[in-house]
């Protein structure tokens, strides 16, 4: 397995990856400067290196990265699931998604490709995640909630059952959920309200 983005986050998926007995073979990182991480060689060209994890922990980055390795190489996506992470049997997982300690997917759940399901998460019945989610840690989604691309989903917040959250949104940390938030938007607090919208300036919705 190779990672892109010598990050924070990679550091996480690293130690996953290795207790899960998988190979980290190579970082790769855009910058030249570094040369070494976590005592991994870190590789400035990509060639046909595959299976790869986008170890990168902003959504908008890890899409640009998706999006260029997909258009230049015949590229692999891997996963990492920590051995603590449950995910039901009758949930689907997409390449690329990685899944902290004690995060939870439980059944009928459908993730997206390239999300991050952080420590302690939990995914109740037929959730719904798109592509490039962030799931923080702690947060909960407590059944049939639907979460839009490229969404973030703060620590500790908790989304009612049947929410329905649009994409490239940010739910701010310990907030509560209880009605449905439209595309684009930043929305925090108890209960959870718009507060503005979003500034991703890459991908608008």
């Amino acid at each position: 397995m190779y990672l892109y983005g010598a990050s924070g986050h990679a550091k996480v998926v690293v130690d996953i990856l290795e207790r899960l007995g998988q190979e980290v073979k190579g970082i790769i990182d855009d910058d030249p400067n570094i040369k070494e991480f976590m005592g991994l060689p870190v590789i400035h060209h990509i060639e046909e290196l595959s299976p790869i994890i986008i170890s990168i922990g902003m959504n908008d980055h890890r899409k640009k990265v998706a999006e260029r390795l997909m258009n230049a190489y015949d590229v692999a996506f891997g996963q990492a699931i920590h051995p603590t992470a449950l995910v039901s049997k009758y949930s689907e997982v997409g390449a690329g998604t990685v899944m902290m300690p004690y995060s939870v997917v439980q059944a009928c759940c459908k993730v997206g490709k390239h999300n991050i399901i952080n420590t302690g998460a939990v995914l109740e019945h037929e959730c719904i995640l798109e592509d490039y989610v962030h799931i923080s840690p702690n947060a909960t989604l407590c059944g049939n909630v639907t979460v839009g691309e490229g969404t973030w989903i703060g620590a500790g917040a908790t989304i009612i059952q049947g929410v329905k959250i649009g994409k490239w949104s940010i739910i701010g940390a310990g907030s509560v959920v209880t009605k449905d938030i439209p595309d684009g938007y930043v929305a925090y607090g108890v209960p959870c309200h718009r507060v503005r919208y979003s500034n991703c300036k890459d991908y608008k919705v």
